[in-house]
């Protein structure tokens, strides 16, 4: 089953008295349950790829299928309520609510869901102990590590069980270690649930991880090999 489709979308940025081709007539499919990470060097379409693809950015042409669902033509409403219930995202960022305690940022995705407030505390500290964070839903995320501020992010991004992961340089911010340590928990979401996930970087750890690796430059895919059979 086909988790993504994309067939030739072409972004265009205007800056100053020049266009910039982010997206240049890409076309891809990925299958459920895959683990793809997309590379390119700064400015290479990576990004916006992964934007559109959950919904952030509107490609200028072409098409965009989630499962068996086009969202390209979505109104702004209904491509809210598809990222709550279908996609989960992971940023460089984190961007946690500073004044939530971990539990509560997790817990804040199951509210908007309209999930009762006793399933949600359960569900929560479920999820923390899945991404090795058991009795740490009561700290602020200034009293976390990056890389515990970022398993928070995962944990958000998985609690609903959404089909497709979708991460953004997620270990732009973190050591070494903490960033090998972030890849396994991934895999180990995927080879447990099955959830599809793709991953834009440049971190060549992060790359070596990948079932699939797709490479772009310049608005277009110009590599695409299976590294690791599923």
């Amino acid at each position: 089953m086909t988790a993504v489709r994309c067939i030739d979308l072409c972004r265009t940025y205007r800056q100053g008295d020049q266009d910039i081709k982010a997206l240049d007539h890409v076309s891809i499919d990925i299958e459920s349950g895959d683990f793809v990470c997309l590379s390119a060097p700064s400015g290479g379409g990576k990004t916006t790829l992964l934007n559109a693809i959950g919904g952030l950015d509107s490609p200028d042409s072409g098409e965009i299928y989630i499962g068996d669902q086009r969202i390209d033509l979505l109104s702004k409403s209904e491509l809210a309520d598809l990222r709550l219930r279908r996609i989960g995202f992971v940023f460089q960022a984190y961007n946690l609510i500073p004044v939530l305690t971990a539990r509560e940022n997790i817990e804040f995705v199951m509210q908007v869901q309209g999930v009762p407030s006793g399933k949600r505390r359960d569900h929560s500290e479920a999820i923390l102990d899945e991404v090795g964070l058991a009795g740490m839903g009561g700290r602020m995320p200034a009293q976390m590590s990056g890389g515990q501020q970022q398993r928070v992010a995962v944990a958000r991004a998985i609690v609903s069980r959404p089909d497709l992961v979708l991460a953004d340089e997620p270990t732009a911010n973190l050591d070494s270690v903490t960033s090998d340590e972030l890849i396994e928990l991934f895999k180990e979401l995927n080879r447990r649930h099955g959830t599809t996930f793709v991953i834009a970087t440049h971190d060549q750890r992060v790359m070596g991880h990948a079932r699939r690796l797709v490479k772009m430059l310049d608005g277009r895919i110009v590599g695409d090999v299976v590294q690791h059979a599923a």
